[in-house]
């Protein structure tokens, strides 16, 4: 995987990342609506640093990647994250993994995932169990929360920083599938509520957080 970033100008440059384009980038789905609302705002968009603000006051952003893969065992998928953030808060580094949402669901549930059971498979969901310091997962569990998640901790290890979030952008206005994210962040040892941040203790030295936040519905016109 390169280790090579070139900077962006514009929301339609991120169209080169994903990884089906045609299917995902399409006006009112959240890649798209993502990438506008991150590409047009200096820094954090208005209502995620706000909500990052009431955790880590003058939170900074220092740089933003999108479709960013995040190397996992057992198997040659990564975990592409959205969006990944290194952002800095009084001298503390912050790994910020950020999963973007419309309508779309966070994916197959553990038990769908597993339909078709492989050592490689088993291999990466006991990695990432270890990781979240979990020892077992309903299988109701949406499988991206694990990973997505295990992604901002081990990024925070790489960059040697003290926090890691897991932040949900959704731009429904419904706030649909939050239920499956409080369910998850219930498992993790928290309490989940909408446009709020919630701290679930530690994980090998590292503080990690939870982030629920409603973006700015002008965005799924773009």
């Amino acid at each position: 995987m390169s280790r090579i970033y070139v900077p962006t100008s514009s929301a339609e440059q991120w169209v080169q990342f994903l990884a089906e384009p045609v299917k995902h980038w399409r006006q009112g789905f959240s890649a798209r609506t993502l990438a506008y609302s991150w590409q047009e705002a200096a820094g954090f968009p208005t209502e995620v640093g706000s909500i990052l603000a009431s955790q880590f006051p003058s939170v900074e952003l220092l740089l933003a990647l999108p479709e960013h893969k995040v190397p996992l065992p057992g198997g040659s998928r990564s975990s592409q994250n959205d969006i990944w953030v290194l952002a800095r808060c009084k001298g503390q580094l912050i790994s910020i993994a950020v999963e973007g949402k419309v309508s779309e669901p966070f994916g197959p549930t553990v038990q769908e995932w597993q339909a078709e059971p492989s050592p490689g498979k088993a291999e990466r969901l006991a990695h990432l169990l270890s990781l979240l310091g979990l020892s077992s997962v309903s299988d109701a569990t949406r499988y991206q929360l694990l990973h997505r998640t295990a992604s901002a901790i081990i990024e925070a290890q790489r960059f040697n920083a003290a926090h890691a979030v897991m932040l949900v952008h959704s731009f429904s206005q419904s706030s649909e599938w939050f239920q499956d994210y409080a369910a998850f962040v219930s498992l993790m040892g928290g309490s989940a509520n909408e446009n709020s941040m919630v701290a679930v203790g530690s994980r090998f030295g590292i503080s990690l957080h939870f982030a629920w936040v409603r973006g700015n519905a002008s965005y799924l016109a773009k």
